[in-house]
Parts: structure tokens; sequence; C-alpha cells
């Protein structure tokens, strides 16, 4: 192994590890951080950024080590429906979150790199939510319907969209659009020094 792609790779841990440190303690603090009924997801922004900076091996990673803290703070009301259907939605959703950020960013960073995390830290909140939502319907459809119609929703979908998820998701998508290419812009430049 040259002595160029043993420092990259080397470099690809070191800032995946610092990657993973950033989603527990982020997901952990989020915890505080409430709209709704779940805690905001700031976790996406350093999973944006693994997919930048390490590729989508490591933000897929970043994904799953999100899902497995997940289920620890707040997957709680979920897990006494369904214990199966929780592990499934919230690891699926991680994994697939990261692994979408991650090839989103493959792919267009050939072209422009900006640009790439622009839209892998747009694909990346869809990624998440899309797949929960897919796990509600699967495994907590009759549950979430009685949610919905206490707190006046007689349409599942439309509690699913604008009770359950709608805020959570402006907000991730919104703080993922802002800070992500920023980071990634910063790591760029001081990788270049």
């Amino acid at each position: 192994m040259n002595t160029s792609k043993h420092h990259s790779s080397t470099e690809t841990l070191v800032i995946g590890a610092i990657l993973t440190a950033l989603v527990v303690i982020l997901q952990y603090m989020g915890q505080f951080i409430r709209l709704g009924m779940f805690s905001i997801s700031l976790v996406l922004i350093p999973i944006v950024i693994g997919a930048a900076v390490c590729g989508p091996k490591i933000s897929t990673w970043l994904g799953f080590v999100f899902g497995v803290v997940v289920l620890y703070t707040d997957a709680a009301a979920f897990m006494a429906i369904s214990i199966p259907g929780t592990v499934i939605t919230v690891l699926a959703k991680g994994i697939v979150c990261g692994l979408t950020a991650g090839i989103v960013y493959r792919l267009i960073a050939k072209k422009n790199r900006y640009l790439a995390t622009i839209v892998a830290a747009i694909a990346c909140p869809i990624a998440n939510t899309g797949v929960f939502l897919l796990g509600c319907v699967f495994f907590f459809l009759d549950t979430i319907r009685e949610w919905g119609i206490s707190l006046g929703f007689e349409n599942v979908i439309a509690y699913m969209f604008l009770g359950l998820v709608g805020g959570n998701f402006l907000v991730e998508m919104a703080s993922n659009i802002l800070l992500s290419p920023i980071v990634v812009r910063v790591l760029h430049i001081i990788r270049k020094a």
C-alpha cells in the first residue's frame, strides 16, 4: 500500500470515528429538542458530511449508528406496539438515509461537489422520513390511525404527514440544507491545506 493511499484510508477512518461520536452525541442531545412526539434528527448533518467527505460506506455506517441510538433514545412509543416492526423501521430508515446521501453525493460530485452536498442534504431527510412513513404503514397503521383520531384527524394519511412528521421533517431539512454544505466546504478547505 502506498503512503498516500494509507494516509487517505487512515484519515477516512479517523473522520468516520469522529462523525460516529458526533451522531451518538447529537442523537442523545436531540432528545431535548422536540417537535411533536419525536426529537429533531440533527444527526442527519454528520451523515451528509460523512457522505461528502468519506463516501457511502461511512455514511451508511453513520446511518446505522443513528438507527441504533434511536432505538435506545426515541422509540419507546413504537416498541410498545411492535418490537420487530420498530427495530426494522428504525434501522432501515437510518441505513437508507446514510446510503442515499452517500450515493447521491458520489453521483453528483463528479460535476459539482457543492451541488452534490446540497442534493445529499435534501435526499437524506427525505429517505429518513420516507422509510419511517413506510414502516408506519406496514407495522403501526392501526395505532397511528387511533393517534390521529384522538388529535382530530379523520384521515390517517393527513395525520401522518401533518401531525406525525411534518414539522420535524421541515426543521431537519432546513438545518441539513443550511449546515451540511458549510461544514463540508470548510472540511474540504482544511484537507487541502
